[in-house]
């Protein structure tokens, strides 16, 4: 099967949305998913783009995608946050998920940022395992905080 991995394009934004609810389905949340297409490409190819993405090519298809975009640590310094990291069902097992991480490390290391963070559903054992061959460190001592739009209105 013939594979690339290439930059995300503007005209992605509606397949790389497809994939997204596809991964809220998965990780349990398929309501939670309330960004539209246009807030989604404003964020990426607008005029102040917040977002990067590699995806997956295969048989004509956009089949996965790594999304990332910049965090800073003020004890690291600039690293890459991966915000998502998926590859369709049908496709798993066949070695795109591996290339589309190691792009993102290519990436990473072709800016200079600092390293990589990114968070895993601690039940999603598909995905830690495929950390781990990375070596990647777990980091169990912090809890995800967060305030949604309607909370900080409220406050």
């Amino acid at each position: 099967m013939d594979i690339t991995i290439r930059t995300a394009i503007k005209s992605d934004c509606l397949r790389l949305l497809e994939l997204i609810q596809e991964l809220a389905v998965y990780e349990k949340a398929p309501d939670e998913v309330t960004v539209t297409l246009k807030e989604f490409e404003d964020a990426g190819f607008g005029d102040k783009p917040v977002w990067k993405a590699f995806v997956a090519e295969a048989e004509g298809k956009v089949q996965g995608f790594g999304l990332y975009y910049i965090r800073y640590s003020t004890w690291k310094g600039c690293r890459m946050y991966l915000e998502d990291l998926l590859v369709t069902e049908e496709m798993r097992g066949k070695g795109i998920g591996k290339l589309i991480f190691d792009r993102l490390i290519e990436e990473s290391l072709e800016k200079g940022f600092r390293g990589m963070t990114w968070q895993v559903l601690d039940w999603n054992e598909p995905a830690i395992n495929f950390y781990k061959k990375y070596g990647s460190d777990f980091d169990a001592g912090w809890i995800n905080v967060s305030l949604s739009e309607d909370q900080l209105k409220a406050l």
